[in-house]
């Protein structure tokens, strides 16, 4: 992991100094990590997870920020405590090799200071200074104050010892975590350490409806701001993880990208262009009405832009959800394989609701997905009220804003009013919300999906029919009958009937243009005759007032003959036209 810096403001001067703690979040509520050069009192009760909190301290110091530290245990011995943290991937032996740790157990009788009557630190400044000079520490843990100081009884001398020893490590200038087992009415047994140490951060472990959670507070902190809230943390495979509560400023940058749903006619309803990068959208219906199967197809759109999603599963495992996806013509499974879809599958009983914020928070830090689903968040009420529900989902949509990442809760809608006060409230925190209900109508049932409401765009008031197919989700537009809306093997029967009306007026429109056609023929056939007889009466006429002309020619050419013939000439033709 690559060191990290953290950013507290401008620095003031005198300002104090900070220790970072590497723990994942504590350096986020404590503006930069512990005092440097000062003791912090580590307190809580037994199995709160006190030893293991200083260690990561002492470990994450070695490895990430170059900073040799010394674990001092008056309680488990060296090898006992590289056994029990080897199973959170901390490898103490290879630290010590390489001179970066050094772990001193010490061994303090109780009877031989009760027999003898003395109690002194010098041997322990002594074993200790010399610890922390053979390796350069930066860091030191004593762990357990109790222990060093169990045989002594006299009160005054025990105050006395206990400054001493909180001075000495402040001389030494090394950055020193104390641990201390929680007293009575105190946070503390001796009641003295949170008054002398600069720091106190106390562990929390309660068991809640038979559900634990761990919880810090952060007690005091002198010359610093810090968080006074209890924050959860969690212990798993890879250390702590502390979860800071978001801010309630409400200044959260937003973005104006859309980013497609995977339903085509969804992206339609909301102006063709989806949701907004970095929004929250609640899609709630009842039991069947397939809310998982608009997540996958989310996730799936998602993973198909090359983007990175988490899956928060809380009803089905991952096989299950892949699976029945397969049945829709989705396959998922590519995704998983090429690292842009993770599951995170676990029943809400396994962890509170803090654990189960911090868990998710975790994964979204070490994945950086582009989008979160949540299925189903109303399963959460198992393990919390209405009011602790909406309340972590709060916390979740404001990390996710500041993150700028999408995320996709659903939501079951019973007729009861826990579920509805659910719906209700969780639906006031989303930007968009998506109904999906159930049509019951001529003895079927059918599924309508409407956007109850989508923040900062336009979108389509319309009730859609959904339909689950072999190749995925569909919205079917609006289909107005004689009696109204009408969806499934309703719609299919009057879109059948209107079908058929069609084919039998188109046949009789093409039967009456068929007769048409025959009338027209007939009619130019009659027309072609007429024509036909009006050319051969023409020509009869013609016939016969050329054959007269050529008989008023011949005459003619006879009679010139006839003159010529006669020794006359055309004059006496002449004249006798004359004389006529």
């Amino acid at each position: 992991m690559l060191n990290q810096t953290y950013e507290t403001g401008p620095k003031k001067p005198g300002a104090l100094q900070k220790t970072p703690t590497g723990i994942v979040g504590l350096d986020d509520i404590t503006g930069g990590g512990l005092p440097k050069g000062r003791p912090t009192l580590i307190c809580g009760e037994a199995g709160s997870g006190k030893t293991l909190f200083s260690l990561e301290f002492i470990v994450r110091g070695a490895t990430e920020f170059n900073e040799p530290g010394v674990f001092m245990a008056f309680e488990e011995k060296a090898e006992e405590l590289a056994t029990n943290v080897a199973s959170l991937g901390f490898d103490l032996e290879q630290l010590k090799a390489g001179k970066k740790l050094r772990v001193d157990y010490v061994h303090i009788d109780r009877s031989e200071i009760e027999e003898t009557g003395e109690y002194d630190l010098d041997g322990l400044f002594i074993r200790l200074g010399y610890a922390i000079d053979s390796i350069g520490a930066k860091r030191v843990v004593l762990d357990t104050i109790e222990n060093l100081f169990s045989g002594l009884s006299n009160q005054s001398l025990l105050r006395t010892e206990l400054r001493r020893l909180f001075h000495w490590l402040k001389e030494k200038g090394v950055t020193a975590i104390i641990t201390g087992e929680k007293g009575e009415g105190s946070l503390t047994r001796q009641g003295l350490e949170e008054y002398v140490s600069d720091c106190v951060i106390l562990l929390d472990h309660r068991v809640i409806n038979q559900i634990s959670t761990r919880r810090l507070r952060i007690i005091k902190y002198r010359g610093s701001v810090h968080g006074t809230n209890e924050y959860p943390f969690l212990i798993d495979e890879e250390g702590i993880s502390v979860l800071p509560v978001t801010s309630l400023k409400l200044n959260n940058n937003v973005s104006t990208e859309r980013i497609p749903s995977g339903i085509v006619q969804l992206d339609d309803m909301m102006g063709g262009k989806g949701f907004f990068r970095g929004s929250s959208i609640l899609v709630s219906g009842t039991a069947g009405t397939g809310k998982t199967s608009i997540a996958a197809t989310f996730a799936n759109a998602t993973c198909q832009c090359g983007e990175k999603c988490i899956y928060f599963a809380f009803e089905e495992s991952p096989n299950q959800i892949m699976r029945n996806m397969l049945s829709i013509g989705m396959d998922v499974q590519k995704h998983v394989d090429d690292g842009l879809l993770t599951f995170y599958a676990s029943r809400p009983t396994l962890n509170g609701l803090e654990m189960h914020l911090v868990a998710i928070h975790k994964q979204i830090k070490k994945h950086k997905p582009q989008a979160v689903i949540l299925d189903p968040i109303t399963n959460l009420i198992t393990v919390g009220s209405v009011s602790e529900v909406k309340s972590m989902l709060i916390r979740l949509i404001d990390f996710l804003q500041e993150e700028q990442i999408t995320v996709m809760f659903t939501a079951l809608t019973l007729n009861n009013i826990v579920n509805e006060q659910t719906d209700e409230g969780v639906s006031s925190l989303v930007d968009a919300w998506l109904k999906v209900s159930d049509i019951e109508f001529n003895g079927e049932r059918n599924r309508g999906l409407y956007i109850m409401k989508s923040r900062g765009m336009k979108h389509s008031n319309q009730v859609r029919e959904f339909v689950i197919t072999n190749n995925g989700l569909e919205l079917i537009d609006v289909y107005l009958g004689p009696d109204g809306v009408l969806t499934g093997s309703a719609r299919e029967a009057q879109q059948m009937h209107e079908e058929t009306g069609k084919v039998i007026y188109n046949h009789g429109l093409s039967r009456k243009d068929r007769e048409i056609e025959r009338k027209r023929k007939a009619l130019e056939a009659k027309i072609a005759t007429l024509q036909s007889e009006f050319e051969s009466v023409e020509e009869e006429l013609n016939k016969v007032y050329v054959e007269e002309e050529l008989v008023k020619e011949v005459a003619e050419k006879t009679r010139l003959e006839m003159t010529k013939l006669r020794g006359g000439n055309d004059t006496d033709n002449m004249n006798d036209k004359k004389s006529s």
